[in-house]
């Protein structure tokens, strides 16, 4: 009688808990190996003192396919975002919504000086020409051949966009999405991404961004894969006829099959694949406190930094659209600093309290309490027009190892989740010959 398969999978980001998941319930032996002690990956919430930080600014899109294939968005009980933002400068702030959501909004839209007629209209032109474009169409097949790639900036200057948009509104908006201000990332990922929230908006589980991948692992379990923490992984041999794991204790794991899900430099050195990019976006996000009487008058809206300064980029009124981020007498926001910045923590928060003063010229920040700092070096791995073309494919490495992480795709939820639902694919095809 023929034995089961067994897979290990390396790494327990959204990728790697795809791939076990569809590795366990196509019938084989599933094992995921987590370095740290709880699965997430840059996915994670930590909780303290009845607050919730987020690893960083993220949100999520439901809209992705993948998000609506392998979540069960109803139970992770969603918060939502208004679409739109605030447009912050010195001394004034604006409203840019989208009247299909909000049509109370229409005349303060229409009103905002940071965007002319002809801007709208350009807007409303694109998500009309994109809302029924195929998802795939950006990152796969003959059209992104034939298509050439370039910076989000040319694109939209390209497509008539007035340097004032770009600069004022697009610039901090993808500057929070692609953690790149100066606009010079691929216009595919702008072009995906402005596709996904024309369609769904963005959101936040209740429970906090780490709510996802407690989710997948409950479903991975569900099926009979096994999760393993603090199994740190030092070595992945794919020399004879089956793979061998290796851990930072000694352990050895003898596989039919090696997933390897981890973050990109560590993909990298586990498996040799030198197209697995490792030029790195990094961000900086810091949670404030206020009282609970205090807001920033924006409602669910992002606050965007409009002027390229010594700032945030962008400021987020967490429990305004999450009240379970904040006990019900504090406000809880966060500041988003773009780079592997090495101001202290101190100095950070001073300059949050005077970018908000300036834009608040009425008021002043001074109970403005530090909660909590993220510095996260390797948030992105950097997207410049033409990289997806050379991207690794999950079956990139030698012998019976494959890939599963963004970077086969691209960088987002929806790269991690559907490159872990490939990876799974190709090893169960492969498998049954």
């Amino acid at each position: 009688m023929q034995s089961t398969p067994r897979v290990v999978v390396v790494g327990g980001g959204l990728a790697g808990l795809v791939a076990a998941r569809h590795l366990a319930g196509g019938g084989v032996n599933a094992t995921l190996l987590e370095r740290t002690e709880s699965v997430g990956g840059r996915v994670r919430t930590l909780e303290r003192d009845d607050h919730r930080f987020d690893r960083g600014f993220q949100v999520l899109f439901p809209a992705y396919p993948a998000v609506e294939r392998e979540l069960d968005l109803e139970a992770l009980d969603l918060r939502w975002f208004t679409s739109g933002a605030t447009i912050a400068r010195p001394g004034r702030r604006s409203v840019l919504a989208d009247p299909r959501q909000r049509p109370g909004t229409i005349p303060a839209t229409l009103l905002n000086p940071e965007i002319t007629i002809g801007d709208r209209l350009r807007v409303a032109r694109l998500w009309w020409e994109l809302r029924g474009t195929d998802p795939d169409r950006f990152f796969d097949g003959d059209d992104r051949a034939r298509d050439a790639d370039e910076s989000i900036e040319r694109s939209l200057l390209k497509r008539g966009f007035s340097a004032g948009f770009i600069d004022r509104f697009v610039a901090p908006f993808y500057g929070g999405i692609t953690l790149d201000r100066s606009l010079s990332t691929s216009s595919r990922v702008f072009e995906y991404t402005f596709r996904t929230l024309a369609a769904g908006g963005a959101a936040v589980p209740a429970a906090g961004m780490g709510a996802i991948p407690t989710q997948l692992a409950d479903r991975v379990q569900a099926v009979g894969g096994r999760i393993e923490t603090e199994a740190a992984v030092d070595a992945v041999s794919s020399a004879g006829s089956s793979p061998t794991v290796t851990t930072a204790d000694g352990t050895s794991y003898e596989a039919d099959a090696v997933v390897v899900a981890t973050d990109p430099p560590a993909a990298r050195e586990l498996t040799g694949v030198e197209s697995i990019p490792t030029a790195a976006r990094a961000c900086v996000t810091q949670y404030y406190a206020l009282p609970g009487d205090e807001s920033l008058e924006t409602g669910k809206r992002l606050l965007l930094n409009a002027v390229d300064d010594d700032g945030p980029n962008h400021v987020v009124p967490h429990s305004a659209v999450a009240p379970e981020y904040a006990p019900a007498d504090a406000t809880l926001i966060s500041a988003t600093y773009l780079g592997e910045s090495e101001t202290s923590d101190s100095e950070l928060a001073r300059r949050t309290q005077i970018a908000l003063e300036s834009w608040y010229p009425d008021r002043r920040f001074d109970a403005l309490e530090r909660a909590h700092t993220d510095r996260i070096p390797f948030a992105q791995f950097d997207q410049p027009p033409g990289i997806h073309e050379r991207l690794p494919d999950t079956r990139s490495p030698d012998g019976a190892v494959y890939l599963a992480g963004d970077y086969t795709r691209w960088s987002s939820i929806q790269g991690a989740m559907r490159s872990g639902r490939d990876a799974a694919k190709a090893v169960l095809e492969d498998l049954s010959r």
